[in-house]
């Protein structure tokens, strides 16, 4: 372990747009070859747009980086955060529960904040409008999100103590299985339910792609299933009942325009369906 953080706390930037290029185009090729929904819709064209707010998250990203590398060096200087306070000596333990508190902090509360909180519910729901989720959709984030998301994983960096190679370990980690629980491809129902125990699976995350509430307001997590189990958010559908999308805004000159999604988080609020 002692190996693995060293080298993801000088990983080159070239190594972190391989995994994130790895990853989609893994995903990508298994769902080509056994989807789980037949879907009808112009792939490229739909990738296009999804790539494009990946795009955008990266800019966020490296734009503000320099916050993150500051605050972990501050608590690593100053032995701030839970970890430190732990004082977890294993390594693989110390990672597993960093790993863990940061998934709490940087994406559990992280999104169910932005679906309780109205403002930010304007900027996350563009990722709800896809109607066609597939491995793309895991970066399908407005702008606006990527910024607040950034601030709840600086948040966790200061909670939980975390040194820049936890931190961009969790980074890595996130972006793959984000795109592996989006990903339109069957595991054996089976397999997925008993990995859902653990991690996020990707029947269990496409629950919370469903158009209407109260399935829309569950399954929060990202990496570790154990949070929404804990907290209660978890809830369970049957895949072939599970219909994309967000009841808000149905229409495809919606979803589908790019114009119009960043435009979203400044039009009038619609009050979904229940």
């Amino acid at each position: 372990m002692e190996t693995i953080l060293s080298y993801f706390e000088t990983i080159p930037s070239a190594h972190r747009a391989l995994i994130l290029a790895g990853g989609i185009t893994i995903f990508w090729w298994i769902e080509n070859a056994f989807p789980l929904f037949r879907m009808n819709y112009k792939k490229w064209n739909h990738a296009g747009i999804n790539l494009f707010f990946t795009g955008t998250t990266i800019l966020v990203n490296f734009s503000m980086a320099f916050l993150l590398l500051q605050s972990a060096a501050w608590v690593t200087q100053h032995e701030f955060g839970i970890l430190y306070w732990l004082n977890i000596k294993n390594l693989w333990l110390y990672a597993f529960v960093g790993l863990l508190l940061l998934d709490l902090i940087g994406a559990y509360l992280a999104h169910l904040v932005q679906h309780k909180v109205r403002w930010m519910w304007k900027f996350h729901l563009i990722h709800h409008t896809d109607t066609w989720v597939d491995t793309t959709t895991a970066n399908r984030h407005h702008p606006g999100e990527s910024v607040i998301r950034f601030v709840f994983t600086l948040l966790g960096v200061w909670l939980v103590g975390s040194g820049m190679g936890l931190v961009f370990l969790y980074q890595s980690l996130s972006v793959v299985f984000s795109q592996f629980n989006h990903a339109n491809m069957p595991l054996p129902k089976k397999v997925d339910k008993w990995i859902s125990y653990l991690i996020v699976s990707p029947d269990m995350h496409k629950v919370h792609h469903h158009f209407q509430l109260p399935y829309t307001d569950s399954n929060y997590g990202n990496i570790f299933s154990v949070w929404d189990r804990l907290f209660g958010t978890f809830s369970y559908l049957d895949r072939n009942q599970i219909h994309y999308g967000v009841d808000t805004h149905p229409e495809p000159n919606e979803h589908n325009n790019l114009k119009n999604l960043l435009a979203i988080p400044f039009q009038k609020y619609r009050k979904p369906t229940t």
